[in-house]
């Protein structure tokens, strides 16, 4: 009885229903169970689970919202999803098990880490076509690109470097050794700063944009947990710029940084082992994903509390979030 009355609803109102109704969707990767699940940010429950190709790990989302783009690994592509129906439309030339990827700001280009190979390969998004194969540092992983789309950030795990390189001419500019097996990097939104976790190493690095020397690093100590349990992986900043969110994997953490002191000023219990992190579009709330609890949390940007964990697939992984 409850379904005839939902779709009675949608019948008499759908002009006004159809757009919120998809409005603000988590989309979260599931490593193990080749899944991305959807989840409704303002109900925070579960709407669809999308079967993808074989461990799909990096995900992020066209700027208007329409694609969505999923790393799956062991297929060696970038699967192309249109949100509008949750279906595979399309796949994109990744190279060699494909990680991690960042989206170009004009939304053009796609700059992929291929782990096995070494690379960082740069594809045309809507060619579809492979622009750059760019040598990197050994099991590349992290990429960044700074707000104005010049500059763009390969780290390389085994490596123990941030690469820096030129967007236009696809060439390595500056070499960056920070600690070990760095795993993310984000760009402060003014592009000052690019900060590279450490997830062996149990440190965040703080380059300078301009004379691309380390400027700060940061450390964390949580109470009743071994330095080792603390590996920092994703690291996401505020719109305004004033504060960092960094994913402590195995200690089952998110670290709140002042991006001013460089001081950590919280600590957020969530789920198992995080890994990953997005903010909603309001910026009111970051999501974690927790891969050994199966689950992502909600959390408050403004309290800083966790709101809700909701159950997704298994081994969750990556999480991009809808503009709209």
């Amino acid at each position: 009885m409850r379904n005839h009355i939902c779709l009675l609803a949608v019948t008499v109102a759908l002009p006004f229903l159809a757009q919120p109704a998809w409005a603000n969707m988590v989309y979260v990767s599931n490593e193990k169970d080749n899944t991305v699940t959807v989840v409704d940010s303002k109900t925070m429950e579960v709407v669809k689970t999308i079967d993808v190709g074989q461990r799909p790990r990096g995900i992020t989302i066209s700027h208007d919202g329409k694609l969505l783009y999923v790393c799956a690994s062991d297929d060696d592509t970038v699967e192309i999803i249109d949100t509008s129906t949750n279906e595979i439309v399309g796949s994109l030339p990744s190279g060699p098990d494909p990680e991690l990827f960042v989206l170009s700001p004009n939304g053009e280009t796609l700059y992929i880490a291929n782990e096995d190979d070494n690379l960082v390969t740069v594809i045309d998004v809507n060619a579809k076509s492979v622009l750059a194969e760019i040598p990197v540092g050994v099991e590349p992983e992290g990429m960044g690109v700074s707000p104005d789309g010049k500059t763009i950030v390969n780290t390389s795990e085994t490596t123990s470097m941030a690469h820096f390189i030129d967007a236009s001419t696809h060439e390595i500019t500056d070499n960056v050794l920070v600690d070990s097996r760095p795993r993310f990097a984000e760009f402060k939104p003014d592009g000052s700063e690019v900060w590279v976790s450490a997830e062996i190493g149990g440190t965040v690095s703080v380059i300078d944009n301009k004379s691309r020397a380390v400027t700060h690093k940061i450390t964390f100590e949580i109470q009743g947990l071994r330095s080792e349990q603390i590996q920092p992986v994703g690291v996401r900043i505020t719109a305004d710029g004033k504060k960092a969110y960094v994913a402590l994997g195995p200690a089952n953490r998110v670290a709140v940084v002042n991006t001013e002191t460089y001081e950590v000023e919280k600590y957020i219990l969530v789920g198992q082992r995080v890994w990953q992190l997005a903010f909603t579009p309001d910026g009111k709330q970051i999501i974690s994903t927790n891969g050994l609890s199966n689950d992502i949390t909600f959390i408050d940007t403004e309290t800083d509390e966790p709101i809700k964990s909701v159950t997704v697939g298994q081994l969750p992984w990556g999480v991009a979030v809808s503009p709209n």
